[in-house]
């Protein structure tokens, strides 16, 4: 046989945003294109063609990202392992090569900037470096450092670059402001601290205004400090005059009518002020706070008296020196804390959040459209449609999401509150959404709108770890972490218990049934695989190795079957009797944590621990492809049923979506309302008369995963959170069960 060489996976697209990097959201200079981290990679998004390109090379979360004045270059750094050095890369933006790359800074990269002459990079060090480090692009040297550390003061985290200025920058965190200068000759930094006097912040973001005059802060405390950096009005002079001083501390007028212990005349930002954005020349800020609350803001002209006034209530007073100057003029809630603000020409506002959404606002009424949406937390499963590829659904903490392959937008979100989903599918003729819950509970959704359909109650004592649901969609089979595997007869309305399966001594991982619906075979973490006749409800054959087993397949034929373990190998088996028939390496390192496998059985997928996603050869054992760009652990992997993409997800809740490498070789998917080859017309029939009666007992229309529109976004929440009152099944299908609420539509 002659040597396969393996090539690298080809990332289509990736569906998310980071929204944990501080200013991690950046808009070109040329206003089309926007800039974000995702995993591994940063992504450039043109907001016109909905194209993604990627720019690569690191190989761990993105902590900080920035570009360039004039777009020329995009930088990043990472976080590292403790005790290695984290890298920071600088790409060209039209070519997506890398320019030059460095390590100096320990653990992790705080921020990074770009000077206004796009000469320097200056970088600065989290926690465990304490450094600033001024990087010299053409020559590709690190060309000076210094502690940004201060005795009388606590660690720093916010890096600015002035706008006219190259050789100067800010470095602000807690209870400091430093103005740095660059000494090109003597390559050494020279630094002017700023006087706070008695008042005492924590700095979380900074701005500064267009001829570098003025700095404004946004504090924990809620308030926004002005600080006048000092520099001469000859735009050439590199030197502040004297150091840069506070000029005050501002926060909102107190809303009319709003009830205000007495004495308090300023209301500050819950949460404190993460993210700000000077818009006009005016001193009006687009400020965003720690509870997701978006307002634009103008500075008022106090009268001399009234600042006389105040200043004598405040020498009596000097532990709140914080004064009202700012008026809200509008406001908007994007329900979690602001990381980043950009201003997307003169009527569009973009906000990215710690949630990682991605929301844009007009700046005429502040109105909210959700863009971008990913998960928070590790996707647990991941299941697309029998025979339909343009959407498929994840499951993840608290919610059960759809989304669209073309556009990449999220479709539909299910929330049960307080819980945990560990399981999704589809049903075969696409009218349900089954998912499974850490409650106990086995829940189906509507596909278009999510509305409750019913509700099994008490399926496992510890929670419901896997599912399967036979093609004529009469039958469904559980597994629990409790180790029992409970078959279940489905009449559109409950779910009534067949038959309970009592051979596992661990939970059960994941359960995949016979295409003639006829047998199944359930992997555990016990290391043992068994496979069921789930019509007679009878071990058939029981297979044992020293792994905890994460996956089991039937291959397409349905003659061997496949698993994944902890312990690195995939195995092949025999479906007949459950003998090995052989062992292969998946990775080197690290577990195999799902697999796939095509329709045709050619080929099969694996998702493992080392952040990797292979496509291997069935017959030959051997990988041909490779996807990196993961920075969380793979989680699940799945083929679209057309054979075109590739899906995995992680740890992190990134969703990567790659194109799969080989041409499909797959029969033409089947009409919808046909079931599987190999099954006769008898039970065909019986499966189409089964299906006219479940039409006929909903009393609603009945939904389907292909009537779904490409530009809808439904949120349904659960009324009760997911509690025990939502189990009366017939009344939770008639009368809808969840609240349905419909966002903005997607701007074209």
């Amino acid at each position: 046989m002659e040597e396969i060489n393996v090539h690298d996976l080809e990332l289509k697209s990736l569906i998310g945003f980071d929204g944990n990097p501080l200013n991690g959201l950046i808009i070109h200079p040329d206003g089309v294109h926007l800039i974000y981290p995702l995993g591994t990679n940063v992504t450039t998004y043109n907001w016109s063609t909905k194209v993604q390109r990627f720019f690569v090379g690191l190989t761990n979360i993105i902590s900080a990202v920035t570009i360039s004045n004039t777009g020329k270059y995009v930088a990043a750094g990472q976080v590292n392992y403790m005790g290695f050095r984290s890298p920071i890369i600088i790409w060209g933006f039209q070519t997506g090569e890398v320019v030059t790359n460095y390590e100096s800074h320990m653990v992790r990269v705080e921020s990074v900037a770009f000077s206004c002459c796009e000469q320097y990079l200056i970088s600065l060090g989290g926690l465990d470096d304490g450094t600033i480090i001024v990087y010299e692009i053409e020559k590709k040297e690190v060309l000076c450092s210094s502690s940004s550390v201060k005795s009388t003061a606590g660690i720093s985290t916010v890096l600015k670059a002035m706008n006219w200025r190259n050789r100067c920058f800010v470095v602000a965190g807690d209870n400091m402001l430093r103005l740095w200068t660059l000494n090109r000759e003597q390559r050494n930094l020279q630094g002017l601290d700023t006087s706070f006097a008695k008042i005492k912040r924590k700095i979380l973001c900074t701005e500064i205004d267009r001829l570098d005059e003025y700095a404004y802060c946004g504090t924990s405390t809620g308030d926004v400090l002005k600080i006048k950096l000092n520099f001469p009005e000859d735009l050439t002079v590199q030197k502040p005059s004297v150091s840069p001083s506070l000029v005050g501390c501002f926060a909102k007028y107190p809303a009319t009518g709003k009830k205000k212990p007495p004495g308090v005349t300023v209301e500050l930002y819950s949460r404190g002020v993460t993210s700000l954005r000077l818009y006009g020349n005016d001193g009006t800020m687009i400020v965003g706070s720690g509870n997701g609350v978006v307002e634009l803001v103008r500075q008022t002209v106090q009268l001399k008296q009234q600042q006389k006034h105040y200043y004598k209530k405040a020498e009596a007073r000097l532990a709140t020196p914080t004064r009202p100057l700012l008026l809200a003029v509008l406001s908007a809630d994007v329900e979690s804390t602001v990381t980043s603000i950009q201003l997307m020409g003169n009527h569009t506002v973009l906000v990215g959040t710690i949630n990682c959404e991605l929301f844009t606002l007009s700046v005429a009424t502040f109105a909210v459209t959700r863009m971008f949406t990913c998960h928070t937390s590790a996707v647990y499963d991941l299941a697309f449609p029998p025979d339909y590829s343009k959407v498929f659904a994840t499951a993840s903490k608290n919610d059960v999401r759809v989304w669209s392959v073309d556009t990449l937008q999220e479709l539909l979100r299910v929330t049960v509150r307080n819980c945990s989903c560990s399981g999704v599918l589809f049903s075969h003729d696409g009218s349900q959404i089954i998912s499974s819950w850490n409650d106990g509970r086995i829940r189906s959704f509507t596909p278009e709108t999510g509305r409750l359909l019913y509700t099994i109650h008490n399926c496992h004592n510890n929670g419901v770890s896997a599912i399967a649901m036979c093609k004529d969609g009469m039958k469904l089979v559980s597994g629990g972490g409790d180790g029992q595997v409970r078959v279940w007869q489905l009449n559109g309305t409950n779910g009534i218990l067949l038959a309970v399966l009592k051979e596992h001594k661990g939970a059960v991982t994941s359960i995949d049934l016979h295409r003639l619906g006829h047998e199944a075979i359930t992997s555990s973490a016990d290391g043992t695989c068994i496979v069921w006749d789930i019509v007679r409800y009878t071990r058939l054959s029981i297979m044992f190795s020293s792994t905890v087993f994460t996956s089991a397949m039937y291959h397409p034929n349905a003659t061997q079957l496949l698993t994944s373990g902890t312990n690195r190998y995939i195995g092949f088996w025999e479906a007949l009797d459950g003998s090995l028939i052989r062992e292969i390496e998946g990775s080197a390192v690290a577990a195999i944590n799902s697999l796939d496998i095509t329709p045709s059985g050619k080929y099969f997928v694996t998702g493992s621990s080392d952040q990797t996603v292979k496509v291997w050869l069935y017959n030959e054992g051997v990988p041909t492809h490779v996807g990196v760009g993961h920075a969380g652990v793979v989680t699940n992997v799945r083929v679209s049923p057309d054979g075109k993409y590739l899906v995995s997800t992680s740890v992190d809740g990134g969703i990567f979506l790659w194109c799969f490498p080989h041409d499909p070789d797959t029969r033409l998917p089947s009409s919808r309302c046909s079931t599987v080859s190999g099954v006769s017309a008898g039970e065909q029939q019986t499966v189409r008369s089964r299906q006219l009666s479940l039409k006929k007992s909903m009393p609603v229309r009945k939904e389907n995963i292909s009537d779904i529109s490409s530009g809808q976004k439904i949120m349904s929440v659960l009324e009760n959170d997911g509690g025990a009152g939502d189990g009366d099944a017939a009344k939770a299908g008639a009368s809808g069960g969840a609240r349905i609420c419909k966002s903005s539509s997607s701007i074209r």
